[in-house]
């Protein structure tokens, strides 16, 4: 094993570098791309100081990646991305505020009720068919209900 790692050259760690930026480019989460960078930077310093062990190269590119992956989460959960539509991949949360008609009456708290080509359920007081209903929170899958006053 340790004869395969001897010869291990800048260009091995930039060749890795690429494949885990186009692992990123393929599966995005921003997870392989610190890694990709880390390799870089252990090119780089195998560039600079070739007499560099391997044993060397992998603790470094290891840390680097680890300390990477850290420290950007953390800059991540400080500071999230600010969007036009906070709701656009959560979809049950785009339903809130809007009104529905319930086709089936809402039994012991669960119900449905559809919206455009999909049915959800719903929990709420009980209520008969026909009522009009109200989307003020989601849990899950499940879409919490209120009646309309009329």
């Amino acid at each position: 094993m340790a004869a395969l790692f001897a010869h291990i050259d800048h260009w091995h760690w930039w060749i890795l570098a690429v494949a885990l930026l186009v692992l990123e480019a393929f599966a995005p989460g921003t997870f392989f791309m610190w890694m990709g960078i880390s390799a870089a930077v252990v090119g780089l310093l195998v560039l600079i100081a070739p007499a560099t062990g391997w044993e060397y190269q992998v603790f470094i590119f290891a840390v680097l990646s680890v300390a990477s992956i850290v420290v950007w989460r953390a800059y991540f959960r400080r500071h999230p991305v600010v969007t036009d539509q906070p709701t656009l991949n959560r979809r049950g949360a785009q339903y809130v505020g809007r009104t529905f008609t319930l086709s089936e009456p809402i039994v012991n708290g669960n119900g449905k009720i559809r919206v455009d080509d999909t049915t959800w359920k719903i929990h709420g007081a009980d209520c008969a068919s026909g009522s009009q209903v109200q989307v003020v929170g989601v849990d899950g899958v499940i879409l919490k209900v209120e009646e309309v006053a009329e």
